[in-house]
């Protein structure tokens, strides 16, 4: 009987999908919720999925999610779905592509696009490059608006299984677009950018001792077939050294964590093929924050008494929030090299804001090797600095290496902000400055 049901769930979930698309497709992908929240058989806002209901959920949870579950690691309670209106100058410049953006013969865009979500339309199961225009929706994509620093920003490198923490590193984070803005002066196109670079992420780590000062600086460039600029600058040996295209897939700083994971998939869209997967309603670690959310106690030096969210489960290895149903476009990246530790990644992109939701990382054998869980809060109850910025604010991550039994636990504090990202953050003589 479960089974009638799950199928007439799916049904008619892709007929609702359909529908909507054909009535209004725009509102489909940036206002999916519009007329109510989605519903699953079963599912109550409030109830908690365990071990002994989680079977009638399957449908609903990331295979990776559902074994968590299955197996006692985690447990997961719902909350009502909640819509993340994305910025207003955003979905203006989203609406100006409909229809006028293309794809080259070598998949990159059209020239025209200038700003805003390519494809603003929900994909068409129809159309072979699909995949490919999801990735570009998520790769120019609105994740931290124009402009973000992250900080205090700690990541715990944790066991799994006995919940030991080995180690903490505290860091300094901030992302600059510099080109296609729509939130922060100047519109459009920063000045002093001679080399088209898109987006800029520059890291420094304040602790622990041995690694205070190491720095991470990336240039990805507009054009994507331009592979990105890396550079790091390590503390203790005071000097700058250009990392190779290939080392982005290697262990970040003993973390599980590698370069190219950074925010779900920090590569070139060129460096992988990409198939859209369908779409689905899929539970997923969105949240409000509310006073009954239970915060950890104020970190030490943490602006503003922010708190971070708290993580729990099996090792220490789950934030503990309640989580959304939401209408989610699932698409597989498999690597062009074949020497990639990957044979693919499932990124599971949230269809309002085109962030990711949840990544499952595969091996080169194909078994699940990691999970990557990303925690978006609704901006307006976030800090009331990020107060109508509307962007989907990062507020907690971890991943999860379910082959080695460890994980990397992320908590910080992000700020949408344009005062702290100058240019001049962005460059390898800031690298040498700040590392002196």
């Amino acid at each position: 009987m479960l089974n009638i049901v799950k199928c007439l769930y799916s049904a008619f979930a892709a007929l609702l999908i359909c529908v909507c698309a054909q009535a209004d497709p725009f509102d489909e992908s940036f206002f999916p919720y519009k007329d109510g929240a989605p519903t699953y058989p079963g599912l109550e806002i409030g109830m908690t999925i365990d071990q002994s209901n989680v079977d009638q959920f399957e449908e609903i949870l990331a295979p990776g999610e559902f074994n968590f579950v299955k197996d006692g690691s985690n447990k997961i309670k719902v909350a009502e779905t909640v819509a993340f209106p994305l910025w207003k100058g955003y979905i203006e410049a989203s609406r100006k592509n409909i229809g006028t953006i293309t794809l080259t013969d070598k998949g990159l865009l059209s020239d025209n696009w200038q700003a805003g979500r390519a494809f603003p339309h929900p994909p068409d199961p129809n159309d072979p490059q699909a995949g490919l225009k999801l990735i570009w929706n998520f790769q120019r994509g609105f994740n931290a608006g124009d402009s973000e620093t992250i900080n205090p920003f700690w990541w715990s490198y944790k066991s799994a299984v006995t919940g030991k923490v080995e180690r903490v590193l505290k860091w300094d984070w901030h992302f600059l677009n510099r080109m296609n803005r729509t939130q922060f002066a100047p519109l459009g196109n920063m000045p002093d950018n001679p080399s088209n670079v898109f987006r800029s992420t520059y890291s420094r780590v304040l602790e622990p001792f041995d690694l205070r000062n190491t720095q991470l600086l990336i240039h990805r460039y507009q054009d994507d077939l331009h592979r990105d600029d890396i550079w790091l600058y390590l503390g203790f040996q005071r000097r700058v050294r250009r990392l190779a295209g290939g080392q982005v897939t290697d262990a970040f700083l003993g973390t599980d964590i590698m370069i190219e994971d950074f925010e779900g998939y920090n590569g070139r869209v060129s460096d992988y093929t990409w198939e859209y997967s369908g779409s689905k309603l899929l539970l997923t670690p969105f949240l409000v924050r509310t006073p009954e959310l239970d915060l950890e106690p104020e970190a030490p030096g943490t602006p503003d008494g922010f708190k971070f969210i708290k993580f729990g489960g099996k090792g220490g290895c789950f934030p503990q929030v309640p989580w959304m149903l939401r209408l989610v476009d699932i698409v597989v990246g498999k690597p062009k090299d074949q020497s990639h530790p990957l044979s693919r990644r499932v990124i599971y992109l949230d269809r309002e804001t085109a962030v990711m939701a949840q990544l499952h990382n595969y091996d080169r054998n194909g078994a699940l090797w990691k999970t990557f869980n990303i925690c978006k809060t609704y901006a307006d109850s976030h800090h009331p600095k990020n107060h109508g910025s509307g962007v989907p604010i990062e507020d907690c991550a971890v991943l999860h290496d379910v082959q080695a039994q460890h994980c990397t636990a992320l908590q910080f504090r992000a700020i949408i902000n344009a005062e702290e990202n100058p240019q001049s953050l962005f460059s390898v003589q800031n690298l040498r400055k700040s590392g002196r």
